[in-house]
């Protein structure tokens, strides 16, 4: 094994372990999806690129990892595949089905090297999904097929084990089927109606926005003398600004990589070089107006996110800026909307009160004293509203088509839920760093009520 294929499998290996990333339906680590991707690669190439993508192809999608951490540290060609291999759909921009097709278009623009390593991909989660979970493999199915149509660019015998693969498992699942074999795949949406077609979502989406939380872009000519721009940068205490091509900003630099090059030209130098400058990608850019959900998407895959007014980079996002009070407020703003799923959810289910059977001796009767001391102060309430936000989600999840709406396969990865729900929860009330704690729940936050929004 080569140093490169080395460091991505440890790089890879220790990143999804931080998160405790597992493999959905056999709870294995998830390296073990990670390593059969990578050995399917290797029968077909030597690459130790491509081999080293195969390993890192799903680190900006699940962990905290960037496409700028994977270029400093595999350089710009790994960095390249990693980003042909991760998604580009934004929470906003639809349902299911649209997303997916939007990230159909992104793989179909991929390089061959990165379709053969998808084709690797596909092979291992289509048996993996076909062989646990027939309602969800028929919807997957169809998906790969879709992009097998772009992917024919990709190894020949991946192709074609691929393909075949594909119409054995349609032929396993249509011998299986029976009157109740494929029910509909439960959502957010149908399980919580009332919250998904109400005004109060509609609004809570549009309260906060990307010109929030942005920073303003100080941008320079491309024939800007570095030492001017460093003193500017440091007197106002930044440490990014754009940089101007033909009068529009087009890339962007760290002050931290000037002060590094120190060659003291001018930045059409350094662009030359290829040093200092960084293009600023379509995907990275939102509008002014755009929601929050789409900024924490941007951020899953870049180190910034830039804000566009009338097709203009004006402003930056920067991970951190997840800590803004905008941000914190939107985040228990969604946590409270999911919190009103759960009740309504509970009380569908659960009728006349029939939960209090199942919820926890201790636990209810915590519920049962908040409502008391909330009557004492005439503040009318129904217990199910006393009770703790790990104990709504304990109920609901205890319902299996709620654990199938949020990918849960078992109550095991549902407690692995509340209790990371709990901890962003906790953070947010404390004050802490959310970045640093909670930014894969954060994500998840955000795509849930992309599922909401966009029912």
């Amino acid at each position: 094994m080569s140093e490169l294929i080395q460091r991505a499998k440890n790089f890879a290996t220790s990143a999804h372990q931080r998160i405790g990333h597992r493999r959905k339906y056999s709870d294995q680590p998830y390296q073990v999806h990670l390593e059969s991707v990578a050995r399917l690669v290797a029968s077909v190439s030597d690459d130790p690129e491509m081999i080293a993508a195969a390993w890192l192809h799903d680190v900006v999608e699940d962990t905290p990892a960037t496409l700028g951490d994977v270029e400093r540290e595999f350089g710009v060609a790994v960095a390249a595949l990693v980003q042909d291999l991760t998604d580009v759909s934004r929470p906003s921009d639809g349902n299911r089905a649209l997303r997916k097709e939007s990230d159909r278009q992104h793989t179909a623009h991929a390089s061959v090297r990165a379709k053969t390593i998808k084709l690797a991909d596909l092979i291992d989660n289509c048996q993996d999904i076909t062989r646990h979970d027939a309602r969800f493999a028929r919807v997957y199915l169809s998906e790969m097929n879709a992009l097998l149509a772009v992917l024919g660019e990709g190894n020949a015998r991946l192709l074609n084990k691929a393909r075949a693969l594909h119409g054995e498992c349609l032929e396993k699942l249509s011998q299986g089927a029976g009157t109740n074999a494929n029910p509909a795949l439960a959502s957010l949406a149908a399980l919580f109606p009332q919250v998904a077609n109400s005004p109060i979502l509609r609004r809570f989406r549009e309260v906060f926005a990307a010109g929030d939380i942005a920073e303003p872009l100080l941008s320079f000519d491309t024939d800007a003398p570095e030492g001017d721009t460093v003193r500017i940068m440091k007197s106002r205490h930044l440490q990014i600004a754009g940089i101007r091509v033909d009068g529009v900003v087009q890339a962007y630099v760290r002050l931290s990589d000037i002060e590094a090059g120190g060659n003291g030209g001018d930045h059409a130098g350094a662009a030359r070089s290829g040093r200092q400058l960084q293009h600023i990608s379509a995907d990275q850019v939102l509008g002014i107006n755009a929601p929050l959900m789409d900024v924490v998407g941007i951020l899953t895959r870049h180190d910034q996110c830039f804000v566009s007014v009338f097709d203009s980079v004006v402003g930056v996002i920067e991970r951190d800026a997840v800590n803004k009070p905008p941000v914190r407020m939107w985040l228990f703003g969604a946590l409270t909307v999911y919190e009103m799923g759960l009740v309504s959810l509970i009380e569908k289910i659960y009728p006349d009160g029939s939960w209090q059977s199942i919820l926890h001796p201790g636990r209810l009767e915590k519920a049962r004293q908040l409502q008391g001391e909330r009557e004492r102060r005439n503040q009318h309430c129904e217990l199910i509203s006393c009770l703790q936000l790990a104990d709504k989600a304990m109920l609901a999840l205890e319902y299996p088509p709620a654990r199938d709406a949020l990918g849960l396969p078992s109550k095991r990865a549902a407690k692995a839920l509340i209790k990371d729900i709990e901890s962003l929860r906790n953070h947010l009330a404390h004050s802490q760093d959310i970045v640093s704690h909670d930014w894969v729940q954060i994500i998840r936050l955000a795509h849930r009520m992309a599922e909401l929004s966009t029912a």
